[in-house]
């Protein structure tokens, strides 16, 4: 692995995050912020309010004031929600004082990480809601926006959703490519225990599986190599037979198909985790406004 990747895979939240405010805000400032170094003293102070105009469930407040200090470590951040609180129309989330110079260039980057989090904060969150009473886990998957995944995922775990694997450093998938790629179920299991046992202990292995015959195979030589087994475009009625199958030996995860339509059914057939690309991929942003507040 590269110095830098590994590097990466190995840095906090709030490094990550950190990392991704300085790249956005070379984006957007470039060479400079013209409008408000033409238009603005640099030693002007304001304050600003974060309006909500639309229901649904907010996300990133914690975000924002970190981008907001990632700025200007002194600023004056009131919270009046919280991450994960129903948000109502008319409603405030926060107000911040700092230099002005600060709010107007930070402000596009907040109101767009907080809207689109809190778009699919709102979205999981009601997969969840239709969760209420099973075990079955609602989980996440790669299908993110390029060099966002980490407020994305972030936002699903505020709905109330769960992480599946962030990368593809922190688990082994083997999913119909590799195993078509590889020649077998059997010789990608064989291949990837080998891998684990020389090069990553610990590391997890799942395995996808698109037939109850795959299932069989798995079960017959995936003991104590593979943690869980991914049934891949299942009917609610084949995972209940292939619950019954593997039993306890091994988590379960459906995937493919899962609608808010029918996610109840595959939770009472028995599955372990349930993972959803739609949470993200399907969210929608919701509509929230920072305005200046004279003082």
């Amino acid at each position: 692995m590269q110095p830098g990747l590994y590097y990466f895979c190995h840095m906090t939240f709030d490094e990550k995050l950190y990392h991704l405010v300085d790249e956005a805000l070379k984006e957007d400032i470039g060479d400079g912020d013209h409008s408000t170094l033409s238009s603005i003293a640099p030693d002007a102070r304001g304050r600003a309010v974060l309006k909500i105009k639309q229901e649904g469930i907010l996300a990133g407040m914690e975000v924002a004031e970190k981008i907001f200090r990632y700025k200007e470590p002194g600023i004056d951040f009131t919270p009046f929600k919280k991450d994960g609180e129903e948000m109502k129309s008319g409603e405030k989330a926060f107000e911040v004082e700092a230099l002005v110079h600060t709010i107007l260039q930070c402000e596009r980057l907040v109101l767009n990480c907080m809207q689109r989090m809190s778009g699919i904060a709102t979205l999981t969150k009601q997969y969840t809601d239709k969760l209420k009473g099973y075990k079955t886990k609602l989980l996440d998957t790669r299908k993110t926006t390029p060099n966002f995944r980490l407020l994305e995922k972030e936002a699903v775990k505020i709905g109330g959703g769960v992480n599946h694997r962030f990368g593809l450093y922190d688990m082994i998938m083997l999913k119909d490519n590799h195993i078509d790629y590889c020649g077998s179920i059997e010789k990608a299991i064989d291949k990837a225990a080998q891998y684990v046992q020389e090069k990553k202990p610990g590391l997890k292995i799942e395995v996808e599986t698109r037939s109850i015959d795959d299932i069989r195979r798995v079960i017959a030589m995936g003991k104590g190599k593979v943690f869980r087994i991914m049934l891949d475009n299942f009917k609610p009625e084949q995972i209940k037979e292939a619950a019954a199958l593997i039993g306890e030996d091994f988590e379960t995860e459906a995937s493919g198909g899962i609608t808010l339509e029918n996610i109840e059914e595959y939770a009472k057939a028995g599955v372990d985790f349930v993972s959803v690309g739609a949470l993200i991929h399907q969210a929608r942003s919701l509509d929230l406004s920072l305005k200046a507040v004279m003082i």
